[in-house]
C-alpha cells in the first residue's frame, strides 16, 4: 500500500526524499508489471482469439444444422397435417356432391312426372303389362306367343330414357301426297 507523505519543513525534505526513493521505485516496478501483464494478455488474446473465433464458428454451424433439422421436421409434420385435412375435406365435399346429385335427380324426376313424362320404371311396367296382355291374346286366339315383343321391348326401353320428338310436319306432307294421288 502506498502511504501518504506529508510535507513538513525543509529539514524534513531530505528525509522525505530518502523515503520517496524506495516508494517511487516500488511504484515504478508495480506500474511496469501492470504494463507487462496487459501486453501479455493482449498477445494471448490475439493468439487465442483466432482459435476462439474458429471454435465459435464450428459451434454456430452445428447449432444451425440442428435448427434446420428441427425446422424441416416441423415443416414435414405440418405438411402431413395439412394433407390429411385436405383429404378429409375432399371426402366430405364428395359426400356433399353425392347428396346434391341425388337431390337434383329426385327433383328432375318429380318435374318430369308432373309434365307427364313416364319414368324408366313406368316404361318397364308397361312393357311387362303389354307382354302379359300379348300372351293372353295369343292364348285366346290359339296361336303361339310371338317373340317379337321381346325384340321391341329393348328399343322401347332406350326410347323411354330419351323423350321422343314428334314429327308433326311429316304427317301433313304425307296427307298431301295421298290427296294428289287420289285426285290423279
Amino acid at each position: 500500500m502506498v502511504k501518504k507523505i506529508q510535507k513538513t519543513g525543509s529539514g524534513n525534505k531530505a528525509s522525505a526524499q530518502a523515503m520517496n526513493s524506495p516508494l517511487s521505485g516500488a511504484i515504478k516496478d508495480s506500474a511496469q508489471q501492470i504494463w507487462l501483464a496487459g501486453l501479455g494478455a493482449f498477445a494471448k488474446a490475439q493468439e487465442e482469439g483466432g482459435k476462439a473465433f474458429e471454435s465459435l464458428v464450428k459451434e454456430g454451424l452445428s447449432i444451425q444444422r440442428k435448427t434446420q433439422a428441427v425446422a424441416e421436421e416441423r415443416i414435414s409434420e405440418a405438411t402431413n397435417k395439412v394433407s390429411s385435412m385436405a383429404t378429409d375435406i375432399s371426402s366430405k365435399a364428395s359426400g356433399q356432391w353425392d347428396k346434391l346429385e341425388s337431390i337434383f335427380e329426385e327433383r328432375v324426376a318429380k318435374a318430369l312426372n308432373k309434365l307427364g313424362v313416364p319414368s324408366a320404371r313406368d316404361v318397364d311396367a308397361l312393357i311387362k303389362r303389354i307382354d302379359a296382355l300379348n300372351q293372353h291374346v295369343q292364348q285366346l286366339s290359339g296361336k303361339a306367343p310371338a317373340k317379337t315383343a321381346a325384340r321391341k321391348a329393348a328399343p322401347a326401353r332406350k326410347a323411354a330414357a330419351k323423350p321422343v320428338a314428334r314429327k308433326v310436319a311429316a304427317k301433313p306432307a304425307a296427307r298431301k301426297t295421298t290427296r294428289k294421288a287420289a285426285t290423279a
